[in-house]
Protein backbone atom coordinates (compact mmCIF):
# COMPACT_ATOMS: atom_id res chain seq x y z
CA UNK A 1 0.00 0.00 0.00
CA UNK A 2 1.34 3.40 -0.98
CA UNK A 3 1.85 6.14 1.58
CA UNK A 4 -0.56 9.03 0.96
CA UNK A 5 0.58 12.49 1.98
CA UNK A 6 -1.78 15.27 3.08
CA UNK A 7 -0.83 17.07 -0.13
CA UNK A 8 -1.98 14.15 -2.28
CA UNK A 9 -5.21 13.83 -0.27
CA UNK A 10 -5.89 17.55 -0.73
CA UNK A 11 -5.23 17.34 -4.46
CA UNK A 12 -7.52 14.32 -4.74
CA UNK A 13 -10.28 16.21 -2.93
CA UNK A 14 -9.82 19.17 -5.26
CA UNK A 15 -10.01 17.04 -8.42
CA UNK A 16 -12.22 14.21 -7.10
CA UNK A 17 -9.36 11.79 -7.65
CA UNK A 18 -7.93 11.04 -11.06
CA UNK A 19 -4.64 11.67 -12.78
CA UNK A 20 -4.78 15.45 -12.36
CA UNK A 21 -4.55 14.96 -8.59
CA UNK A 22 -1.38 12.90 -8.99
CA UNK A 23 0.06 15.48 -11.36
CA UNK A 24 -0.82 18.31 -8.95
CA UNK A 25 0.84 16.54 -6.01
CA UNK A 26 4.02 15.97 -8.02
CA UNK A 27 4.06 19.59 -9.20
CA UNK A 28 3.54 20.75 -5.61
CA UNK A 29 6.65 18.98 -4.38
CA UNK A 30 8.63 20.15 -7.40
CA UNK A 31 7.68 23.78 -6.73
CA UNK A 32 8.39 23.36 -3.02
CA UNK A 33 11.85 22.00 -3.78
CA UNK A 34 12.54 24.86 -6.21
CA UNK A 35 11.35 27.43 -3.63
CA UNK A 36 12.89 25.84 -0.56
CA UNK A 37 15.38 28.69 -0.27
CA UNK A 38 12.44 31.11 0.21
CA UNK A 39 10.98 29.24 3.20
CA UNK A 40 12.22 30.80 6.41
CA UNK A 41 10.37 29.27 9.30
CA UNK A 42 6.85 28.35 10.20
CA UNK A 43 4.44 25.60 9.38
CA UNK A 44 5.93 23.47 6.58
CA UNK A 45 2.68 21.57 6.08
CA UNK A 46 0.75 24.83 5.71
CA UNK A 47 3.33 26.10 3.24
CA UNK A 48 3.03 22.91 1.19
CA UNK A 49 -0.77 23.06 1.29
CA UNK A 50 -0.68 26.65 0.01
CA UNK A 51 1.53 25.55 -2.87
CA UNK A 52 -0.79 22.59 -3.53
CA UNK A 53 -3.82 24.88 -3.64
CA UNK A 54 -2.13 27.18 -6.14
CA UNK A 55 -0.99 24.24 -8.27
CA UNK A 56 -4.50 22.76 -8.29
CA UNK A 57 -5.98 26.09 -9.33
CA UNK A 58 -3.38 26.46 -12.08
CA UNK A 59 -4.09 22.96 -13.43
CA UNK A 60 -7.83 23.49 -13.22
CA UNK A 61 -7.52 26.72 -15.21
CA UNK A 62 -5.53 24.94 -17.91
CA UNK A 63 -8.23 22.28 -18.23
CA UNK A 64 -11.29 24.54 -18.47
CA UNK A 65 -12.38 25.91 -21.81
CA UNK A 66 -11.44 29.57 -22.22
CA UNK A 67 -14.13 30.60 -24.66
CA UNK A 68 -17.83 30.23 -23.94
CA UNK A 69 -19.55 27.48 -25.88
CA UNK A 70 -21.14 28.93 -28.96
CA UNK A 71 -24.82 28.44 -29.64
CA UNK A 72 -24.03 26.92 -33.05
CA UNK A 73 -22.23 24.05 -31.30
CA UNK A 74 -25.46 23.09 -29.52
CA UNK A 75 -27.85 23.57 -32.43
CA UNK A 76 -28.25 19.86 -33.13
CA UNK A 77 -28.58 18.74 -29.51
CA UNK A 78 -31.77 17.92 -27.64
CA UNK A 79 -32.99 19.50 -24.44
CA UNK A 80 -33.06 22.93 -22.86
CA UNK A 81 -29.28 23.37 -23.06
CA UNK A 82 -29.34 26.04 -25.77
CA UNK A 83 -31.70 28.42 -23.94
CA UNK A 84 -29.84 27.98 -20.67
CA UNK A 85 -26.45 28.46 -22.32
CA UNK A 86 -27.64 31.60 -24.09
CA UNK A 87 -28.90 33.06 -20.81
CA UNK A 88 -25.66 32.19 -18.99
CA UNK A 89 -23.49 33.69 -21.75
CA UNK A 90 -25.58 36.88 -21.69
CA UNK A 91 -25.32 37.09 -17.89
CA UNK A 92 -21.54 36.59 -18.02
CA UNK A 93 -21.22 39.31 -20.65
CA UNK A 94 -23.23 41.64 -18.41
CA UNK A 95 -20.98 40.85 -15.43
CA UNK A 96 -17.84 41.51 -17.50
CA UNK A 97 -19.24 44.82 -18.77
CA UNK A 98 -20.25 45.96 -15.30
CA UNK A 99 -16.88 44.95 -13.81
CA UNK A 100 -15.16 47.22 -16.32
CA UNK A 101 -17.24 50.13 -15.06
CA UNK A 102 -16.14 49.69 -11.43
CA UNK A 103 -13.32 51.69 -9.88
CA UNK A 104 -10.04 50.18 -11.20
CA UNK A 105 -8.90 49.09 -7.72
CA UNK A 106 -12.24 47.38 -7.07
CA UNK A 107 -12.11 45.63 -10.42
CA UNK A 108 -8.50 44.46 -9.91
CA UNK A 109 -9.20 43.20 -6.38
CA UNK A 110 -12.30 41.31 -7.59
CA UNK A 111 -10.37 39.75 -10.47
CA UNK A 112 -7.58 38.59 -8.17
CA UNK A 113 -10.09 37.21 -5.66
CA UNK A 114 -11.83 35.27 -8.44
CA UNK A 115 -8.42 33.92 -9.44
CA UNK A 116 -8.01 32.52 -5.93
CA UNK A 117 -5.60 35.02 -4.41
CA UNK A 118 -5.79 35.72 -0.67
CA UNK A 119 -6.22 39.21 0.79
CA UNK A 120 -2.50 39.31 1.58
CA UNK A 121 -1.47 38.19 -1.90
CA UNK A 122 -3.84 40.69 -3.47
CA UNK A 123 -2.42 43.47 -1.29
CA UNK A 124 1.10 42.55 -2.35
CA UNK A 125 0.19 42.43 -6.05
CA UNK A 126 -1.74 45.71 -6.03
CA UNK A 127 0.38 47.68 -3.57
CA UNK A 128 -2.67 48.28 -1.37
CA UNK A 129 -3.02 47.51 2.32
CA UNK A 130 -4.95 44.40 3.35
CA UNK A 131 -7.71 46.57 4.82
CA UNK A 132 -7.94 48.54 1.55
CA UNK A 133 -8.20 45.26 -0.39
CA UNK A 134 -11.03 44.09 1.88
CA UNK A 135 -12.79 47.44 1.48
CA UNK A 136 -12.45 47.40 -2.32
CA UNK A 137 -13.73 43.83 -2.44
CA UNK A 138 -16.74 44.57 -0.25
CA UNK A 139 -17.66 47.74 -2.13
CA UNK A 140 -16.99 46.18 -5.53
CA UNK A 141 -19.13 43.13 -4.73
CA UNK A 142 -21.94 45.32 -3.42
CA UNK A 143 -21.90 47.56 -6.51
CA UNK A 144 -21.58 44.62 -8.89
CA UNK A 145 -24.44 42.74 -7.23
CA UNK A 146 -26.60 45.85 -7.35
CA UNK A 147 -25.99 46.12 -11.07
CA UNK A 148 -26.25 42.47 -12.14
CA UNK A 149 -28.04 40.70 -9.28
CA UNK A 150 -31.37 40.76 -11.06
CA UNK A 151 -29.89 39.29 -14.23
CA UNK A 152 -28.24 36.47 -12.27
CA UNK A 153 -31.32 35.64 -10.20
CA UNK A 154 -33.40 35.27 -13.38
CA UNK A 155 -31.18 32.55 -14.86
CA UNK A 156 -33.13 29.38 -15.75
Amino acid sequence: MRHRTPVLRACRRFFDGGSLAEEAAQETFLRAYQSLHLFREGNVCGWLMRIARNVCIDLWRKQRPEAPIEEAELAGRDGPGLDHLTAVNQALAKVRDEMRSLHPDQCRCLELKMDGYSYEETAELTGLSVSAVKSHLQNGRRMLWGRVGGVLSELP
